[in-house]
């Protein structure tokens, strides 16, 4: 197909980086980002997960982290975090797809990788108004809570009741099944 100078487009792959490329940042981008967010009066809610097959429990733990109010980070756990926390064979897709993936959903504002087993030290960092975190969990038993309320924040449980979940995708649907 020829294109004159007035029809150029750009192959999906480079439009799609173009879109989500300003979204999944380094621990240090981050840092900066959130400090412009701030300055601009907007309150930060941080959410994170492996984020392995994204599936309708995500998106709606994502959407009720956004309805807290703010700019929406995402920290996702690198692919060895993935491997200690869930055992071999996880995560199903690398770390910078999961990223890619997440930039791309509309209630994210922002996406940062993690190698630590929970956000504890990125909480410290960026200094989240929220840690919203899903149904699986209640409020006194988020691991970071300590974290959270030392840095001035609280934590927000979204989302709906944990009826999803990777692992469980993984084994009914994933696995071969027994004869």
């Amino acid at each position: 197909m020829e294109m004159n100078s007035k029809d150029q487009r750009l192959p999906a792959t480079t439009a799609h980086a173009k879109f989500t490329g300003h979204k999944v940042l380094g621990r240090q981008q981050l840092r900066e980002r959130v400090e412009q967010w701030r300055r601009a009066g907007e309150r930060i809610v941080l959410a994170n997960g492996n984020f392995d097959l994204l599936h309708v429990g995500h998106v709606r733990y994502l959407r009720g982290a956004k309805e807290l109010g703010g700019r929406l980070v995402v920290a996702i756990n690198a692919d060895e975090s993935v491997r200690a926390l869930k055992g071999e064979g996880r995560p199903v897709m690398p770390a910078e797809e999961r990223a890619e993936i997440l930039a791309a959903l509309e209630d994210v504002d922002a996406v940062v990788i993690f190698p630590e087993l929970d956000v504890r030290a990125l909480i410290r960092e960026i200094r989240p108004d929220f840690h919203a975190k899903g149904t699986d969990y209640t409020a006194e038993s988020v691991p970071e809570r300590d974290v959270v309320i030392e840095c001035g924040g609280r934590v927000a449980i979204v989302g709906d009741a944990k009826d999803h979940s990777t692992s469980e995708m993984i084994r009914a649907r994933l696995t071969p099944r027994q004869r």
